[in-house]
């Protein structure tokens, strides 16, 4: 970080960089600083647990291989603490790691190598999904829902099935919500993927199951016989109807 802890000017907001190797982050802070971002580089897992905790960067650029900490862990230490924007940065390009790396609460997952084009983008794209972290929330706020013995309050970003409280990443909290205002309707993929991940989305549509299978084992669900969440083959997901779980 810059000398005396100050936050250099800049216009777009702070980038925090993850990275160990100083070939990738000292090209990722100058193509950044270009573009009108502040830059903090930590080079270990805890360095950028430090920054995040205190509320330092705006995204965060995470990569997975660290001297310390696995990322994995630090993408999960990040998330029990901040809801800050996560793009993953790695070598490891199979769905397999991209699918972990976005259960445990990462916002984008980009490739080694990539452009610094695609990268400006994806931060762009995150950050418009995410909103301006820096302006005050607008008064108004979603309403909470119930339906049968699962309750959602965005208000509070508290979810809670049988009384129970249920400990949700943010897509999967904003994915519940959605699907539960509005119960016993068939939401189209294209709609939840537009209304909770954005309209320019860069990420496979994959995404969303994995989001889906991540709430069903939150809920105890059966993907086969269904009690809350109900796919819908060539449609999308419906949450079933007040009447249906009284039934």
């Amino acid at each position: 970080m810059e000398a005396g802890g100050q936050r250099p000017a800049a216009t777009r907001g702070h980038v925090t960089v993850i990275e160990d190797e100083a070939s990738i982050s000292d090209p990722l802070r100058s193509a950044l600083e270009r573009e009108g971002y502040a830059v903090s580089v930590e080079p270990t897992g805890n360095g950028g647990l430090e920054s995040v905790r205190r509320g330092e960067p705006d995204i965060v650029l995470l990569d997975l291989n660290l001297p310390d900490l696995d990322g994995r862990d630090v993408c999960r230490a990040i998330r029990q603490t901040s809801d800050v924007p996560i793009i993953m940065l790695t070598a490891r390009g199979l769905e397999t790691d991209r699918v972990v790396g976005l259960e445990l609460g990462a916002d984008d997952y980009l490739v080694k190598p990539f452009s610094m084009a695609e990268l400006i983008a994806r931060i762009r794209a995150v950050m418009r999904r995410t909103g301006d972290r820096t302006t005050p929330a607008p008064a108004s706020t979603p309403t909470a829902v119930e339906v049968g013995d699962v309750a959602i309050d965005p208000a509070t970003h508290i979810a809670t099935h049988a009384g129970r409280t249920l400990d949700l990443p943010r897509r999967e909290f904003d994915l519940l919500h959605m699907l539960m205002a509005h119960a016993g309707t068939v939401l189209a993929r294209n709609k939840l993927m537009d209304e909770v991940w954005g309209a320019d989305w860069f990420g496979s549509t994959k995404t969303l199951d994995v989001h889906i299978a991540g709430l069903r084992r939150r809920l105890g669900d059966d993907a086969h016989e269904p009690r809350y969440i109900h796919t819908v083959r060539g449609v999308g997901f419906r949450f079933a109807s007040p009447a249906e779980l009284a039934g």
